[in-house]
């Protein structure tokens, strides 16, 4: 799951493990990221972020907005993207996106529980890559 948002001018974006649909109606998702994360503060100054869950092959761009890769360049001119209504970046080859406006945030400690109100939704081809005991994998029956 790689979140993203704008910081001024570039994109920043993070990988997480934490992604939660919590309420249908609303549409609400839950998200939770390190309290020292540069995203993290983006996020709360835009008001905004998108999740898009990444698909199988893209185990790369995990790394990447991870940590332990090389980063990305402020535009995201090597990482394949659109960008969405928000005007903030979907990645291509995801298995799923959405699009969130920031409702709430609760500090749990070393992280932060971020609610979104979900205000758009689309799927993308192929399944999703998991992330479990420190691998990478798929629902491939």
């Amino acid at each position: 799951m790689l979140i993203a948002t704008r910081d001024g001018a570039a994109f920043r974006g993070v990988t997480a493990t934490s992604f939660v649909a919590v309420s249908l109606e609303p549409a609400l998702v839950l998200v939770c990221l390190d309290r020292h994360s540069a995203a993290r503060d983006s996020i709360e100054e835009v008001g905004a972020f998108t999740a898009s869950i990444l698909g199988r092959g893209q185990q790369f761009l995990a790394d990447r907005f991870a940590g332990q890769a090389p980063a990305a360049q402020p535009s995201w001119s090597e990482v394949p993207h659109r960008l969405g209504r928000s005007g903030l970046p979907l990645v291509e080859g995801a298995a799923a996106w959405f699009e969130c406006r920031l409702e709430s945030r609760q500090t749990a400690g070393d992280h932060e529980i971020l609610i979104g109100s979900v205000m758009a939704v689309d799927r993308g081809p192929g399944e999703p890559l998991l992330h479990w005991e420190r691998g990478y994998w798929t629902l491939s029956r």
